[in-house]
């Protein structure tokens, strides 16, 4: 089965001459839960714009489920829901007028039962009549959602959905994300929460416009394979960081929390060998751990890698 999107040779180039894409090649396959990962200006946003035909390319070509997003506008667009970061509509206007108009904008046909269905499955239901400025945030994010899927899209973009989100409503917005896989669509988010692109099956990152890594969580966390991962806790960070930093055998230090995470060279230097040249330097530790590596160990080293080449 083709992919439902396909981007070839994608760049985008404004008029300043600023490349916010570079050449960026991927496929997405039907059902799958996809994550864009990257900082901020790293150009997640273009691409997604583009796929969805909100902008147009400067050079490449877009395939959504069969149909050239530039040469098939509409019938590429009819097949995409967009969940923005901001919430554009009539505050005054109710949760189910709102949410029966955007399917009318698609020219799909009045159908209650499946605006009934989204609302019930946003916990929404209670709040058809409500008009939207009464709505809380999370109530607004639900919205937001329940206005993408009205016209039944297969494929659904969610873009930062969780930001400023409080913890319950995310892992209710990740349910049903799951559950809306489960039936066939196509979901991609973008995400500054790293925990949750573990529950996307592939994860691109994209850092200055290019496709840096692309792959699973575990293929992922393989470029760490080689290069042990120890934690440190201490109460001198900034003092075991740059101790860290002067030796030879560690490529690279973090702050996680109040952990350090430094990346070994290889294998042959232990976390033991880290203790005690710490301690050669009067810094006190509280503690020292191998650790697996985690999705925020393997962003930071890919954006790291990255930005020097």
């Amino acid at each position: 089965m083709s992919p439902i999107i396909s981007v070839a040779d994608l760049s985008k180039t404004y008029g300043s001459g600023f490349k916010a894409l570079d050449n960026v090649n991927l496929d997405i396959e039907r059902g799958e839960i996809f994550a864009l990962l990257g900082p901020n200006g790293a150009g997640k946003t273009t691409l997604i714009s583009i796929i969805c035909g909100i902008a147009n390319p400067t050079s490449g070509r877009i395939a959504v489920g069969g149909h050239d997003i530039v040469k098939s506008w509409r019938a590429a667009r009819s097949l995409i829901g967009l969940v923005p970061q901001e919430l554009h509509t009539d505050a005054f206007e109710s949760v189910w007028a709102t949410v029966s108009f955007s399917r009318g904008l698609f020219g799909r046909p009045k159908n209650p039962d499946h605006i009934e269905k989204v609302l019930k499955d946003l916990s929404l239901w209670d709040k058809k009549d409500a008009k939207i400025r009464m709505l809380s945030g999370g109530m607004k994010r639900r919205l937001m959602i329940a206005k993408a899927l009205a016209h039944e899209p297969r494929i659904l973009f969610l873009d930062e959905p969780t930001g400023g989100v409080d913890p319950i409503s995310r892992r209710q917005f990740w349910r049903l994300i799951d559950q809306l896989s489960r039936s066939g669509v196509t979901v991609l988010v973008t995400t500054h929460y790293l925990d949750e692109a573990e529950y996307c099956r592939r994860i691109a990152l994209i850092h200055a416009g290019k496709l840096a890594a692309l792959g699973t969580t575990g293929e992922l966390k393989q470029i760490f394979a080689e290069r042990p991962i120890v934690e440190i806790r201490t109460r001198r960070a900034v003092d075991v960081m740059r101790a860290l930093d002067a030796m030879d055998d560690v490529e690279e230090s973090s702050l996680f929390g109040t952990a350090v995470h430094a990346v070994l060279r290889s294998r042959r230097v232990s976390a033991g060998d880290v203790v005690a040249r710490l301690r050669e330097q009067q810094i006190e530790i509280d503690s020292v751990d191998a650790v697996q590596p985690s999705l925020e160990d393997v962003f930071l080293d890919v954006v790291e890698k990255a930005g020097r080449s």
